[in-house]
């Protein structure tokens, strides 16, 4: 551990700087042995932690930890994890709202000291990397890595949807606020999906979520069979349209795939009516005319077509 240097990419808009360095300094003092190494990269507005990732690695870093929200965390993702092979291990200090991944891999929220901890004392275990490539309304290519989950619909919409004022008051319950206005802002369209290279297939839905995680905000698990470090894309595409339709698909997340699942013990999500459960290692879709689009919980306008692959191990997490 004494030889290990540990950079920390920190959002400046999530935690002061005295805040976040008192709690890096309390748990580097608890750990056995010579105090660690931290080194201190610093993100932008314009810049979520690629260039401080880069800048960390360049400085030898052995670890990188990502010391912020959402968007935080996916860049610094992407930098390490990019090439498919880790250029360093991660950290991950979760700040902010979302939190996602923390959320999934049962991180400490809300105590940056504890979070240190975890990185200065655990072993690193694989997580894969998503990757992204989508083409924008005016045509603009764009990829992105990400570690939870990308799509269109509901989800996407309850994004853009929500007030930033009051995801700063009230946390992710800003969330849920702004679900009544997404779900009536959605509409089941006809697109094409292909999975593994296959032929495309059409689909009738309004929402599509590709996932390498499958919980979301308030502990709501939304795609039982994804796991973080098996290789594959679990997706669920969903088409409910009227109240008897969102009653089948609500009984699919609650009953079938929640409390069914617990008590059967079943290592296999249902599917329904209104509700598809799939999985792939790639998948491409294009859509009929541009939708909102989000990834790991950040908007990123919209798009026309898109694809997302799976870098199986990509990341090494602490």
């Amino acid at each position: 551990m004494s030889a290990e240097r540990f950079g920390i990419v920190w959002n400046p808009s999530k935690v002061s700087e005295r805040e976040i360095r008192a709690a890096w300094d309390a748990a580097a003092s608890s750990v056995s042995g010579p105090l660690p190494e931290g080194l201190w990269f610093e993100t932008s507005p314009e810049d979520a932690g690629l260039s401080a990732t880069a800048a960390a690695i360049e400085r030898g870093c052995d670890v990188v930890i990502a010391a912020g929200g959402d968007g935080t965390v996916r860049a610094v993702a992407e930098a390490l994890g990019d090439s498919g092979s880790p250029a360093a291990e991660l950290g991950v200090v979760p700040l902010g709202t979302g939190n996602l991944l923390a959320r999934n891999l049962g991180i400490p929220l809300g105590n940056p000291r504890a979070a240190f901890a975890r990185v200065l004392t655990q072993h690193a275990s694989p997580l894969d990397l998503g990757r992204v490539s989508y083409t924008t309304a005016d045509g603009t290519a764009e990829q992105h890595g990400f570690v939870v989950m990308v799509g269109f619909g509901i989800d996407a919409q309850m994004i853009v949807e929500t007030d930033d004022d009051l995801k700063a008051k009230a946390g992710w319950l800003a969330y849920v606020e702004s679900l009544g206005r997404a779900a009536s802002g959605t509409e089941v369209i006809e697109f094409s999906l292909a999975r593994d290279g296959g032929e495309p297939e059409s689909f009738d839905a309004h929402t599509l979520l590709i996932a390498n995680c499958g919980s979301i905000q308030g502990g709501i698990t939304l795609l039982p069979d994804a796991k973080p470090d098996d290789g594959e894309l679990d997706l669920l595409v969903l088409r409910a349209d009227g109240a008897a339709a969102w009653l089948d698909t609500m009984r699919n997340l609650v009953w079938h795939n929640g409390l069914k699942r617990l008590l059967t013990r079943a290592d296999t999500a249902e599917s329904t009516e209104s509700t598809d459960h799939l999985r792939a290692k790639s998948v491409t879709v294009e859509l009929p005319s541009p939708l909102a689009f989000e990834v790991d919980g950040d908007d990123v306008g919209e798009v026309t077509a898109f694809t997302v692959e799976i870098l199986p191990a990509a990341l090494r997490l602490r």
